[in-house]
């Protein structure tokens, strides 16, 4: 009868904007006949991974609560942005690539004179409402339109903290491209950009931007922002070779030994932005821990240090039970046992990775002092220096 909606379709109508699209029509179709979709969702490399919290509910509700760890959870002070400017960024790179890490997983890079931007996320919350959800811990270092032009928007996945409604909605009011996991641009259609301008694609897949080869490759994540999280949207990593250089984003994903594989099609690289924060033993299938984030790097590239290693997903917004500032020091320390090249820089701070890196634990003037496992494992008779406030926690071990 004319005139009826179904409830699925009043259901789409009351929920937020935020929450994206199914996917539908043509598209679907696409997603249905991958081959990495199976079972009516989509599988992750190296067998089923966990997407929710293992363990006990309750274990993992004490852990949140835990009135002497929440405190480590958030800065205890302002943390150090760059005062990033539009002249920074408008006097192309001396060696064809530079990075600016805008927090969490949002990079620009330039490489061989094209701009790309991944995961941006200038929100003030990760979350499908603006007035819940995890908070910035810093502002953001620019105004996105301060940016100046970008060629293409990378996307990871369809997460709130990597997918942000507001910002691709600014960003859809440009000339830029939009390269995305299968499913996802119905997200970004729903929101302003026009089909011409997407460049949909599965794993392995690749799409040519100017000088510059695009590849989604494997990662091993999950998907979703809406009440049901039907696992219709692919999450990926990226491949991005120009003519000189070569990078790559890892996105969110636990390790796997897919990485080796990347690399030997894809590498070396001349920098990797891995994810390395918001790990926990509650969910290990799905996010890096610093140390498997820095074997994911050598993994990349060909089991030997090269190349610069910038972590990423980390230090912007509360999203695991970790010390805030956690993920970046131990990343330190993993990266100088493995005798890694590793970029610190504070949020907003451009570097090229062919030059020298930003080095300076800027964290740990605004942090709790942090435990350093991983001297446990140096050899006997060695030297350990501990920054202020770690004596404590030497004379402990």
């Amino acid at each position: 009868m004319s005139g009826l909606r179904s409830p699925s379709s009043g259901l789409r109508a009351v929920q937020p904007a935020a929450f994206g699209a199914e996917p539908g029509g043509d598209r679907l179709a696409r997603i249905r006949s991958s081959p990495h979709f199976a079972d009516g969702v989509f599988q992750n490399p190296g067998g089923p991974a966990r997407i929710r919290p293992s363990g006990s509910m309750l274990e993992l509700t004490k852990v949140y609560l835990d009135r002497e760890q929440r405190p480590q959870r958030a800065p205890r002070g302002i943390v150090p942005v760059h005062a990033t400017t539009l002249a920074d960024l408008a006097r192309p790179p001396a060696s064809g690539l530079r990075l600016t890490w805008m927090g969490h997983s949002s990079v620009l890079a330039e490489i061989d004179g094209q701009r790309v931007l991944f995961d941006p996320v200038w929100g003030e919350r990760c979350s499908p409402f603006p007035f819940a959800g995890p908070k910035r811990l810093h502002p953001v270092p620019l105004p996105l339109a301060a940016l100046g032009p970008v060629d293409v928007v990378v996307i990871s996945h369809d997460h709130y903290d990597h997918l942000d409604m507001p910002s691709i909605k600014a960003l859809a009011g440009t000339d830029t491209l939009f390269a995305v996991p299968l499913g996802v641009g119905a997200h970004l259609e729903r929101w302003g950009v026009s089909a011409d301008r997407l460049r949909e694609l599965d794993w392995h897949e690749s799409t040519r931007v100017g000088g510059l080869t695009l590849t989604a490759t494997p990662a091993r994540h999950f998907c979703g922002r809406g009440l049901r999280n039907a696992q219709h949207t692919l999450w990926a990593s990226w491949a991005v070779a120009g003519p000189e250089h070569r990078i790559y984003h890892s996105g969110d994903t636990g390790y796997f030994e897919g990485f080796k594989d990347i690399g030997a099609e894809h590498g070396p690289f001349d920098a990797t932005m891995i994810q390395i924060g918001a790990y926990s033993e509650f969910w290990p299938d799905i996010h890096m821990t610093p140390e498997e984030g820095v074997r994911a790097h050598l993994d990349l590239q060909g089991g030997r240090a090269h190349g610069a290693l910038l972590p990423i997903h980390w230090g912007t917004f509360n999203l695991a039970v970790h010390a805030w500032a956690e993920p970046g020091e131990w990343t330190k320390d993993e990266a100088e046992a493995a005798g890694q090249a590793a970029a610190f820089p504070r949020p907003g701070e451009p570097f090229e990775p062919a030059g020298p890196l930003p080095a300076d634990p800027w964290w740990r003037a605004v942090s709790t002092p942090l435990a350093h496992p991983w001297r446990d494992r140096v050899r006997p008779g060695a030297v350990l220096e501990f920054p202020d406030g770690d004596l404590d926690l030497a004379k402990e071990r």
